[in-house]
């Protein structure tokens, strides 16, 4: 990769890092600001579904501010003991938030059977003007993270916590007005049990990504036979073997590969190597590239080839 090509990437890192942090902040003031108006709505309307909500809020405030700690905390610079630097920060951050969906569903199912058990009494038409008004709240933080949420998992356990919110928010508006229109109280347990269920499986996507990473799988965009059947192509190159490709963390994806050329091509392995970089990190968008010529694979003991097509 050319010093150019390495900074600009650089740049656009960057430039994803900074809109992904300014996102978080205002989605942040956002949930914060509503949490303590359904913390005064749901005592006032005696409603335990509010409460719930808050208490969910909560959740997701921490969850807002654990990302950006993380980000925070990724932007530190690399040291000897840590030559990537703390990135992989980011990634353990959707970890928590993914697993922290997960406890939030668990305690809602436990409300939904608690209160089917016991209905309380609820001001059903100030659950609708403060669920309401929560709905456009978490509209506005969700749609802040949502460009951000596509390019970071970091962010997308964020958005993850916004979204169960907008539903949370649905469920009190619809629990609201069965409960104006008709008096079927039990609305409000059925409604939260469907929202905890449709938070399970959005953050079940959420953890398997981030699993994928932390096993070091391959990049899920990396098409890594074409990489290699483009690298072969190169005039010169013979073979392509002990590749390995994986992710930092989101945006910041790595190889290193063994590639073997012929006596012409190692005559000159300068250019050689800056044009097996360039294909790699300019046309299949990876970060951090390390490739090793080698004139046959006799010298290789690495027992990781994988089979490519020719």
């Amino acid at each position: 990769m050319t010093a150019a090509a390495h900074d600009n990437q650089g740049l656009m890192h960057s430039h994803g890092r900074a809109a992904s942090r300014r996102n978080l902040t205002i989605a942040l003031g956002l949930t914060v600001g509503y949490m303590v108006v359904e913390l005064v709505g749901g005592f006032l309307a005696n409603s335990l579904s509010l409460l719930a909500d808050a208490g969910h809020m909560i959740t997701d405030a921490g969850a807002i501010g654990l990302a950006l700690l993380a980000m925070w905390i990724a932007g530190r610079p690399a040291s000897i003991e840590r030559t990537f630097g703390l990135h992989r920060t980011e990634v353990l951050a959707a970890l928590a938030n993914a697993l922290a969906l997960w406890l939030i569903a668990g305690l809602i199912f436990f409300e939904s059977y608690r209160r089917f058990l016991d209905v309380p009494a609820v001001d059903g038409r100030l659950m609708l003007v403060v669920g309401g008004v929560g709905l456009l709240v978490n509209l506005a933080a969700a749609a802040v993270l949502r460009p951000s949420a596509k390019e970071s998992l970091n962010v997308e356990g964020a958005f993850l916590h916004v979204v169960s919110d907008v539903l949370g928010s649905i469920a009190v508006i619809g629990a609201g007005l069965l409960i104006l229109t008709t008096g079927w109280v039990l609305a409000d347990p059925i409604f939260g049990a469907v929202i905890g269920l449709l938070i399970v499986i959005s953050s079940a996507r959420l953890l398997w990504k981030v699993l994928h990473v932390l096993m070091e799988g391959t990049p899920a965009h990396l098409d890594l036979h074409g990489l290699c059947q483009r690298l072969e192509r190169l005039d010169g190159i013979t073979g392509v073997h002990d590749i390995h490709a994986w992710s930092i963390t989101t945006g910041y994806d790595a190889l290193s590969a063994h590639v073997t050329a012929d006596a012409a091509a190692l005559n000159n392995p300068g250019q050689v190597l800056e044009r097996l970089r360039n294909i790699a990190s300019q046309e299949f968008g990876i970060s951090h590239v390390t490739i090793q010529l080698e004139d046959s694979e006799d010298g290789c003991v690495e027992a990781h080839h994988i089979a490519h097509p020719g």
